[in-house]
C-alpha cells in the first residue's frame, strides 16, 4: 500500500507540472518584433547632376555680303582669328568689271560737266551784251545743272560698286576662335549664306539641356560649381543667366546658361562639364528599402494600426535612391510605417515594436 501511495503522489506531480509547463509556453507566445517610423512628409529636393559643354556667350555666323565662286580660305576651324582678319574670299572678276564700267561713267560725266560749264560761262557773258536771248541761256544753266547730277549719280554708282567689290573680301567682325565651317573653295555660295561661325572671345557659357519638370521653381540666385568631365578638380564659378523660354522639339528639354567667372585655361569652348545642384522640393516621406513590399504587384509598406496591428498600404514611388526610397503619394504624417522586421507579416497581425538595434537592423 505504501508502494502503491507514494507511485499514485509521483504520477498526480507528473501531470501538474506538464499542465503548468502547457499553461506556460501558451502565456509566453513571442509575437513578431519590428521596428517602425512616423511619417513625416517633408520637402525632398534629389541632387541631380547635369552634363553640358562650353560656349562663347556670343557666336555669330561669318557670311559675305555678295554672291559668288568661292577662291580662298585662309582658316580653319579651331583657329583664333583677329578683328577684320580676312577668313575667305570670293572670285571678284564680274564685281571689278562693274568697278571698271561705273569708273568710266563717271569719267564720261566729267566731260559732260566742263562742256556744259563751258557753254554756260559763255551765255553768261554774252547775255548782259545782247548777243544771246534769255532762253539760250535759260537752257545752258539746265544744261549744266543735268550733267552735274548725273555726274554725282555716277560717282555713287562707283562708290557702290567698289563697296560690292571689297565684299569680295569675307573679314572677321571680332576676335575670337572658329568654331565651325560651312563651305570650302570652289564652291558657289549665295549672299549671307552661312560660311563660318564665330566664337568671340570674352565671356563663357556652360550650357546644359534640362527636362522641364527640373525647373518648376525660378532659377536661384545662388553659386553653381561647374566642372570639367575630364577633370573634376578644373572648376569654375557662375550663376543662371539664361533659361530658354520654348522647349526643343527633339531632346524635349530647355537650355539653361550658366554665366562662368574666373575661366580656367583648361575649360576650353566645347569642353563637356557637369554641375550638381538640387531640384525643387516636393513633399514626400523618405523611408529606408527595409520598408518596402508589395501588395500583390504594387508596391507597398506595413502599417502599424490599433492594437499593434498591421495592415498593406499601397504607395507610389516617386524615387530610389542608395539604402532609401522615396514616397510620393499613399502615406499620411503621423502614421506608423514598419521599417524592418516585415518579411513574414500578414495583414491584421499583431506585432510588437522594438528598437532597430534590438532586431538587428542598423538605423
Amino acid at each position: 500500500m505504501t508502494v502503491l501511495r507514494t507511485v499514485l503522489v509521483v504520477s498526480l506531480g507528473s501531470v501538474l507540472m506538464l499542465a503548468g509547463c502547457k499553461k506556460k509556453e501558451a502565456d509566453e507566445i513571442e509575437l513578431p518584433r519590428v521596428a517602425v517610423q512616423k511619417v513625416q512628409p517633408s520637402d525632398f529636393a534629389a541632387l541631380v547632376t547635369l552634363t553640358g559643354d562650353v560656349q562663347a556667350r556670343v557666336q555669330a555666323d561669318q557670311s559675305f555680303r555678295v554672291g559668288g565662286k568661292i577662291i580662298s580660305r585662309s582658316v580653319d576651324v579651331g583657329d583664333h582669328v583677329k578683328a577684320n582678319q580676312v577668313l575667305a574670299r570670293l572670285d571678284p572678276k564680274d564685281l571689278q568689271a562693274n568697278v571698271d564700267s561705273a569708273k568710266a561713267e563717271v569719267f564720261a560725266e566729267q566731260a559732260r560737266v566742263t562742256q556744259t560749264s563751258a557753254a554756260f560761262v559763255r551765255q553768261q557773258k554774252l547775255l548782259p551784251k545782247g548777243y544771246t536771248s534769255q532762253s539760250e541761256y535759260d537752257s545752258a544753266q539746265a544744261a549744266l545743272r543735268s550733267s552735274q547730277s548725273a555726274l554725282t549719280a555716277a560717282k555713287a554708282q562707283l562708290a557702290n560698286a567698289q563697296d560690292q567689290l571689297s565684299y569680295t573680301a569675307l573679314v572677321a567682325d571680332a576676335a575670337g576662335v572658329i568654331t565651325e565651317r560651312q563651305a570650302e573653295v570652289g564652291q558657289v555660295v549665295q549672299a549671307t549664306a552661312p560660311i563660318f561661325t564665330l566664337a568671340s572671345d570674352g565671356d563663357r557659357d556652360a550650357v546644359f539641356n534640362v527636362y522641364p519638370a527640373l525647373l518648376v521653381a525660378p532659377p536661384s540666385s545662388e553659386t553653381i560649381t561647374v566642372s570639367l568631365v575630364d577633370d573634376p578638380k578644373v572648376q569654375a564659378q557662375g550663376h543662371v543667366r539664361e533659361i530658354t523660354p520654348t522647349v526643343s522639339a527633339q531632346s524635349g528639354t530647355v537650355q539653361v546658361k550658366v554665366a562662368l567667372r574666373d575661366v580656367p585655361a583648361r575649360m576650353e569652348l566645347g569642353s563637356p562639364v557637369t554641375a550638381t545642384g538640387h531640384a525643387q522640393g516636393t513633399s514626400s516621406v523618405v523611408l529606408p528599402w527595409s520598408a518596402l513590399t508589395k501588395d500583390l504587384h504594387d508596391p507597398a509598406v506595413w502599417l502599424v494600426g490599433d492594437g499593434d496591428k498591421v495592415s498593406l498600404q499601397p504607395v507610389k514611388i516617386s524615387q530610389y535612391l542608395t539604402g532609401k526610397v522615396v514616397i510620393g503619394e499613399g502615406l499620411k504624417a503621423g502614421q506608423t510605417v514598419v521599417v524592418a522586421g516585415g518579411q513574414l507579416l500578414t495583414p491584421g497581425m499583431q506585432v510588437e515594436i522594438a528598437p532597430f538595434k534590438d532586431i538587428g537592423v542598423a538605423q
